[in-house]
């Protein structure tokens, strides 16, 4: 199976079956984003317990790779420390536009890396970085609404 496969099974059983999706009343983070080229709205919810991000969740609407993102943002970042979550999203834009060297060591994607073929379609960039920078917002507690714009 190359990466072209593993990328579209796993946008398509996340956006079908997507993790974590559910409203956490007891969150001590939430931040708005949307994403006004395709219609997506995304809420995503932590629970920082310290340090680390005990709980992560997310509602919301929109396309496939959007959805999958989000769905994979909440997967991976349960149990990471804030630290791990801001080092992440610091090579997740770069992975996800292509602009990620080719030598830069990408063990810590894990499921995230076959996000990496959405640089191949720029038009739907915005929609699998969505929840990356609605993750910014709220590990900053900003307050404001992100749009991808």
């Amino acid at each position: 199976m190359d990466l072209k496969d593993l990328y579209q099974d796993l946008i398509v059983d996340h956006n079908r079956r997507p993790r974590n999706f559910r409203r956490m009343p007891d969150a001590n983070r939430v931040a708005e984003g949307f994403n006004p080229l395709c219609g997506d709205k995304l809420t995503l919810y932590l629970k920082l317990d310290g340090g680390t991000i005990s709980d992560v969740s997310f509602e919301g609407s929109g396309c496939a790779i959007s959805v999958a993102s989000a769905s994979l943002l909440t997967e991976r970042l349960k149990g990471a420390t804030v630290e791990e979550a801001e080092a992440l999203f610091a090579d997740m834009i770069p992975l996800l536009t292509g602009k990620l060297p080719e030598n830069a060591p990408r063990e810590h994607f894990r499921k995230l890396a076959a996000l990496e073929g959405v640089k191949e379609y720029p038009s739907r960039v915005k929609c699998a970085s969505l929840s990356w920078h609605t993750l910014e917002a709220a590990l900053k507690n900003a307050g404001q609404p992100v749009t991808t714009e």
